[in-house]
């Protein structure tokens, strides 16, 4: 009993005799998943952790490998991130997800998301590993649209960000047009701004859109009944211009392949494209993904998934989910929590270790977006 009681009380002389900045840097050393955990020890602990200082030194030594986050359909969505530096799962609850039908665009260790079901713009942008939150004014432009594409960027000096909505809204007077508009969410004035706007006529907008190295890029689908002309485009906007209308089109560049889907992400201040290859003669039909990347105005493929890394997903959709950061894309079928990612540097397929969630009914969709963990980012 004496040497039970020595060694209680050698651990609490520790803790008090240390000071702040020593502490500070022993806390650091855990990983990302832990730290939070450590703040539940003592209120001097708790205090420290949620220090800004803390925040900003201990995102030195951290590990920024990007992480996926994992959540199926139910009325609470229910979530898990990947920790791709220690190969693990974490239960996250993200307080600004209501819904599992929603538009998640994130940035530099923030996320910003949009709900899907009610088809208006109510948004928040979170940090999911602080979990802190704010929500922005609704942007202008038409109330409710058909389709939205949402994007963002962070600004790594100043830590200021820009949230961009593609918003794409049928004319009904006439079937093959479409209203397409631009606006932009500056965090350092608070304000929107629309950019852009056209009528495209033959193709409309949808929902995917990222920005890399300044330029704004979103998909435009074909709205053509039959031919042989593929279904895609990229259309381009450099966010320093500020022009009104009816250039949208001259930044038109071809999707020269018949994909069942296209997932844009910025690697590196790169394009990055994962596509379902679709059959020439049934496009809707997959039969296997690759990965391109934009050089100019030209598409490159870097990657193509090895058919038993395809067939181990089990019955695969003609749309699936893919986000990615870094060196690293995640792929997802949307019917199964299995998880496969490809090292664009080592051009290596693995799958991850098996998430937590299980699938519970047949009709269960899973979906997911990848993050930076950063600790000193805040909304």
């Amino acid at each position: 009993m004496k040497g039970e009681d020595n060694k209680e009380v050698s651990s609490v002389v520790v803790n008090l005799i240390l000071p702040d900045d020593l502490l500070e840097r022993i806390l650091a050393c855990l990983p990302v998943a832990c730290i939070f955990r450590a703040g539940c020890v003592c209120k001097r602990w708790h205090e420290i952790v949620k220090s800004e200082r803390f925040l900003w030194n201990s995102s030195q030594l951290l590990s920024h490998k990007p992480w996926y986050f994992m959540f199926t359909s139910s009325e609470e969505p229910i979530g898990y991130a990947y920790d791709s530096a220690f190969l693990k799962w974490y239960h996250i609850e993200l307080p600004c997800i209501w819904t599992s039908s929603c538009f998640i665009a994130s940035s530099y260790g923030l996320f910003c998301f949009m709900d899907n079901e009610s088809r208006t713009s109510e948004l928040c942008v979170c940090n999911p590993v602080t979990k802190c939150c704010k929500s922005l004014e609704e942007p202008p432009g038409f109330k409710f649209s058909d389709y939205n594409a949402l994007a963002m960027m962070v600004n790594r000096k100043t830590r200021c960000y820009s949230v961009t909505i593609v918003k794409s809204k049928h004319i009904p007077e006439n079937f093959s047009q479409w209203d397409i508009s631009i606006h932009i969410y500056n965090s350092k004035t608070m304000m929107w701004m629309t950019l852009g706007a056209d009528v495209l006529a033959g193709w409309r907008g949808g929902d995917e859109s990222v920005i890399c190295d300044g330029i704004l890029y979103f998909l435009i689908y074909s709205t053509r009944i039959g031919g042989s002309e593929n279904r895609h485009g990229l259309i381009t906007y450099n966010l320093s211009n500020r022009s009104s209308s009816g250039l949208l089109m001259r930044s038109f560049i071809p999707v020269p392949f018949y994909l069942t889907c296209g997932r844009l992400m910025n690697l590196k201040e790169k394009l990055v494209m994962v596509g379902g290859i679709g059959k020439r003669d049934r496009p809707d039909i997959i039969k296997g993904i690759s990965i391109w990347t934009l050089n100019g105005k030209e598409w490159q493929q870097i990657a193509r998934m090895p058919h038993k890394y395809f067939q181990g997903f089990g019955e695969f959709d003609d749309v699936f989910a893919s986000s990615g950061r870094n060196d690293f894309i995640y792929i997802q079928s949307y019917g199964s929590p299995a998880l496969l990612v490809f090292d664009v540097v080592q051009k290596k397929w693995r799958w991850c270790r098996k998430c937590p969630v299980t699938k519970r009914f047949p009709l269960q969709l899973f979906t997911g977006f990848c993050f930076e963990p950063r600790l000193e980012m805040a909304p």
